[in-house]
């Protein structure tokens, strides 16, 4: 059982506002609570949405932060699978209810009543406290420092790979290669597929080649798109802005499938009949259950697959936000709270 009483925590207290030092009084675990002491925290796009209130979802004072490595300090008295001292990892949900029938055929991810880490205190503290069905293991070859952003992006990439059965001989596009986008690439080359990159950028198309596309092209050049006609079985969009998506269905197969797992606020507008006459699926996803969490890792420990991260130590999390909102990250940013001395 532990003793603690305290939080030491970088919360926000109004949409958009700036990081403060904020501490949160806590009671005794519950009885299948684990607390962990934070060592890295990755910083999602998502912590931004949420902490400016994007999605009309927030509360405050806000603590965020949902890519979570840490050890196990303390266990509640029901927990027997981890032990203090384990390495372990929390995402983008904290606790599940356990007893709907989503929960109940292991699709968690999906539980109406899961509990948003960033909505429970996350991970922009010194400790962290989470359901222990909410935990996964971090296996040997998987980089600690780098870890966390697998726990939210990561997963979110690849929970549509064993959904819809992609195969190796597949021909898959990614759109847009950032945080989401540089990690599908990675994975999808793994997995065995040709892999075609959609960005704007010149840098970036280099950058996706060193990442394992074997083909890109410009995603604001309507030619270039139209000339890929019915090239696709499976599109995997990673944007959060709209495109002209009846080109990207015009370069689907038959039977192809448009992905989303960026989130597009504003409606997503597309012409019906070539999705009809091609049998052409739209569809999007969130994160994975904790078990497909644990076999993404396993696959990343294989593959040797590695966020390309940049390092921050935690009380600077304002500079690190500020470079996440510049668009300038390259691809994710991670606080650690390893030798971390405030100024």
């Amino acid at each position: 059982m532990s003793n603690t009483t305290g939080i030491n925590a970088y919360a926000v207290l109004q949409a958009g506002g700036p990081f403060q030092p904020y501490r949160v009084r806590v009671g005794a675990l519950g009885a299948t609570e684990v607390e962990l002491d934070v060592l890295y925290c990755g910083i999602c796009h998502s912590d931004l949405s949420m902490i400016e209130n994007e999605w009309g979802l927030s509360q405050y004072p806000m603590i965020a932060g949902h890519e979570v490595i840490g050890r196990v300090a303390a266990t509640g008295r029901q927990v027997k699978r981890f032990a203090p001292g384990a390495i372990v990892g929390l995402g983008w949900n904290s606790g599940y209810c356990e007893i709907c029938h989503l929960c109940r055929m292991g699709d968690r991810n999906l539980c109406r009543e899961a509990r948003f880490t960033v909505l429970t205190n996350g991970g922009f503290a010194d400790k962290v406290r989470a359901d222990v069905n909410s935990l996964v293991a971090i296996p040997d070859g998987v980089d600690l420092v780098s870890a966390g952003p697998l726990l939210c992006g990561g997963i979110t990439i690849f929970n549509p790979l064993l959904q819809f059965d992609i195969k190796p001989t597949d021909r898959v596009a990614v759109i847009g290669i950032g945080g989401l986008g540089h990690l599908a690439v990675m994975f999808l080359n793994a997995w065995g597929c040709e892999v075609t990159a959609f960005t704007s950028s010149v840098y970036k198309r280099r950058d996706a080649l060193a990442l394992g596309a074997h083909n890109t092209l410009n995603s604001l050049d309507p030619a270039e798109i139209e000339a890929a006609d019915s090239h696709f079985d499976f599109i995997l969009s990673t944007v959060n802005v709209n495109l002209d998506w009846d080109l990207y269905i015009q370069a689907l197969k038959p039977k192809g499938r448009l992905h989303f797992v960026g989130v597009v606020v504003d409606p997503i507008q597309c012409t019906l009949l070539p999705m009809i006459l091609g049998q052409r699926t739209m569809s999007a996803s969130p994160v994975g259950s904790p078990a497909t969490m644990e076999t993404m890792l396993d696959f990343c420990a294989r593959h040797r697959i590695r966020p390309r991260v940049e390092v921050y130590p935690m009380h600077q999390i304002e500079a690190a936000f500020q470079h996440l909102k510049s668009g300038k990250a390259n691809y994710r940013v991670v606080l650690s709270r390893e030798g971390d001395t405030p100024d």
